[in-house]
C-alpha cells in the first residue's frame, strides 16, 4: 500500500484513529475527512512527516464529498451514531458517498456496519444500518462492508461506560442479562480494513463479520468487568417486564437506555453461522480479557494496588 491515498470518512473517531494507524504502517498516505478536521488532528503525530491530510466533510452533504475524494484510491466509511439521525448518517450519507466513489472513479470502497444490520430489524438503528448496506451496494457493487459487533478499546464507550457504573454504584441493574455479544478488539477491526484494502479486488463485494474469540451474556460480561476492576457491586438481573418499562421512559438509573436500544438488545450480537470473518481476513482475534485490565485499572479505587478477585 505504500503510497497510496485513503480518505477515512469520520477517521478521527474511535475506530478511525486505529485504522489510520495501520494505513501508516503500511506506509499509505492517509486523509482524515470529517466535518471538523481540527478535532482529527491528534493523528498527524501518529504518522510520518506528511503522511496525513486533513479535509472538511459532511457525509449528509454530498457537494462537500468532491476534495474529500480528490485522487483517492480508497475509500473508507466509518462513519456512526449510536443516537439522532439515523436515515440521514446510516443511509442518505453512505449513499451520498458511494455515488461519489464511483463518479470519481475510487478503486477501493469499505463500509463499515454493524452486527445486527437489517431493513426488517424492529430498531431504527438496526433498519438503517441495512438500509444502509442495500444503498452502497445499489451505488458501488464492488464496496466491501465490514460488521462487526460490539468494538472495545481503550477509547470505547462500552466497556468503560459499564466500568465506570459498577466502579461508582453499590447496586448494578443488568438489563437483558442473557443476551450474547461477540466483543471485537478495535485494533483486529483496524487491521481486517487495511487487508481489505491491501488486496480490495479480492474482498469486492463480499461481507464480512467480525466478532471476537469470545462469545459472552451481557450479565457475564458486567461480572467480569466487576472481577477486573477490584469492584463487589450487587448485580440486579431486572426481568424483561421492567427493563422495557424502563426503556419506554428512556432511562435507567446510570445507565441511559433508550426504547429502540432495547429492541436491539432482543438479538444476540454475535458473527452469523457460516459468515465470513476475521479468520477469513487473517486477522487473529484478541480475547478482551488480554487487554482489557491494562486500561480499566484507572476504575480501580487504588488503582494498580487495588486487591483483584482472583
Amino acid at each position: 500500500m505504500q503510497g497510496k491515498l485513503v480518505t477515512l470518512i469520520g477517521g478521527g473517531g474511535f475506530l478511525g484513529r486505529y485504522v489510520a494507524q495501520e494505513l501508516f504502517k503500511r506506509e499509505a498516505r492517509v486523509r482524515i475527512a470529517q466535518r471538523d478536521p481540527k478535532e482529527a488532528y491528534f493523528i498527524r503525530p501518529l504518522g510520518g512527516l506528511g503522511q496525513t491530510q486533513f479535509v472538511a466533510a459532511d457525509i449528509r452533504r454530498p457537494e462537500t464529498l468532491g476534495p474529500a475524494l480528490a485522487g483517492a484510491d480508497a475509500v473508507v466509511n466509518l462513519v456512526g451514531v449510536l443516537n439522532g439521525d439515523f436515515q440521514a448518517f446510516h443511509v442518505e450519507g453512505p449513499r451520498h458517498l458511494a455515488r461519489a466513489c464511483a463518479e470519481a472513479g475510487v478503486r477501493a470502497l469499505v463500509h463499515v456496519s454493524a452486527i445486527g444490520a437489517d431493513a426488517a430489524s424492529p430498531s431504527a438503528y438496526g433498519r438503517s444500518k441495512g438500509e444502509g448496506e442495500a444503498a452502497v451496494r445499489a451505488a458501488y457493487p464492488g464496496a466491501t462492508i465490514l460488521r462487526p459487533s460490539i468494538v472495545f478499546g481503550r477509547e470505547d464507550a462500552f466497556v468503560n461506560r459499564f466500568a465506570g457504573m459498577i466502579a461508582s454504584a453499590p447496586i448494578v441493574p443488568i438489563v437483558r442479562a442473557g443476551v450474547k455479544f461477540q466483543p471485537v478488539y478495535v485494533a483486529d477491526v483496524a487491521e481486517a480494513v487495511a487487508r481489505v484494502l491491501a488486496e480490495p479486488a479480492a474482498h469486492a463485494g463480499k461481507t464480512y463479520e467480525l466478532g471476537g474469540p469470545d462469545v459472552v451474556t451481557m450479565g457475564a460480561l458486567q461480572r467480569w468487568i466487576a472481577k477486573a476492576i477490584g469492584a463487589r457491586p450487587n448485580f440486579v438481573e431486572l426481568p424483561d417486564a421492567v427493563s422495557a418499562m424502563i426503556a419506554r421512559a428512556g432511562f435507567l438509573p446510570g445507565a441511559p437506555i433508550t426504547w429502540d436500544q432495547w429492541l436491539m438488545l432482543q438479538r444476540d450480537n454475535v458473527v452469523a453461522p457460516g459468515a465470513d470473518g476475521l479468520a477469513a481476513l487473517g486477522v487473529a482475534p484478541t480475547p478482551l480479557e488480554t487487554v482489557a485490565p491494562g486500561w480499566l485499572v484507572r476504575f480501580r479505587r487504588q488503582g494498580r494496588f487495588t486487591a483483584v478477585q482472583a
